[in-house]
């Protein structure tokens, strides 16, 4: 009965995640196709370089997903370890540079809000972004770094008897499930914990800080301002604050518990990481609405 159990439940949530890896792959490539067509229209824009990006990490993300895929509904992984890591990786090299670049962009327009005297130059719009593609390649190279180095290495170094052996061989098979990485290292639990804790205090702070823009907007303008830019720009933005609160900060307030008890739940802590890849629909929720009404025939 305890044997089978497991096998169960581990089903059950192979079957969760094979549903929401092909909603996002599917209109995730729709976000993408739309915003190629939109892009047309924006092309001279300096907020396109911002989607541009975007774009990028969604799109080599979703060339990962249908590995995902195959793996929950087959239920095997038998592309070796080496590629199970890659893929690991991307999904969470994906949601750190989109992180970035949703903050860059929010507190950008934030600072504009609010230093409305200052001159903007192309400079002072083009730098963000930079500092954010600079990031954004640091945060895949020290992911790929740490997963592809320590990921898996603890299961190999104690392999000291059969069983181990044997259980090692068995875990060939199996991918994405690299959590006792994690609780074997002190370090690596002490950066987890930092990152959870700054990506919840970041989004909450820029969320409320949005909030307020739009409510003085509001206050100083009656119902005149939802035609004005400054009032679209900002609504945009609340928009990017509001896909990290709802994509990203669940993910890490679990994941505080996770590092805890990483070996029972480690299969909702696949879910709840396949959550995160909704942002990928960002792009058709922000610029899918009045942009497709000009660009669209």
């Amino acid at each position: 009965m305890n044997s089978t159990t497991p096998t169960v439940n581990q089903g059950a949530y192979h079957s969760v995640l094979v549903a929401i890896y092909s909603v996002v792959l599917v209109c995730g490539t729709i976000s993408i196709a739309l915003m190629f067509r939109i892009m047309k229209c924006r092309a001279s824009s300096t907020a396109s370089i911002t989607v541009i990006y975007l774009i990028f990490a969604h799109f080599i993300f979703l060339l990962t997903v249908p590995f995902r895929i195959y793996y929950y509904s087959s239920g095997q992984w038998m592309l070796g370890v080496a590629w199970c890591k890659i893929v690991s990786s991307l999904i969470h090299v994906h949601m750190y540079t989109c992180f970035v670049f949703y903050t860059i962009i929010i507190i950008t327009r934030l600072k504009l809000f609010y230093n409305k005297s200052e001159i903007v130059t192309y400079h002072s719009k083009v730098l963000p972004l930079l500092i954010g593609a600079v990031v954004s390649v640091a945060v895949f190279i020290v992911v790929i770094i740490v997963i592809g180095f320590r990921y898996g290495s603890s299961s190999s170094s104690n392999c000291s008897n059969s069983s181990n052996c044997s259980n090692s061989s068995n875990n060939d098979t199996h991918c994405f499930q690299f959590g006792t990485s994690i609780q074997d290292s002190t370090a690596a639990k002490v950066l987890n914990y930092i990152t959870c804790v700054l990506i919840i205090v970041v989004t909450v702070v820029l969320t409320a800080l949005q909030v307020n823009v739009l409510r003085l907007l509001n206050l100083n303008n009656g119902q005149g301002c939802t035609q004005q830019l400054d009032y679209g720009i900002h609504q945009k933005s609340l928009l990017f604050a509001v896909i990290m609160l709802v994509c990203f900060v669940p993910y890490h307030a679990f994941r505080l518990n996770y590092l805890e008890n990483v070996e029972q739940l480690q299969n909702i802590n696949e879910v709840f990481l396949s959550l995160t890849t909704f942002n990928c629909l960002d792009l058709l929720t922000i610029l899918g609405g009045q942009s497709c009404k000009k660009c669209l025939p």
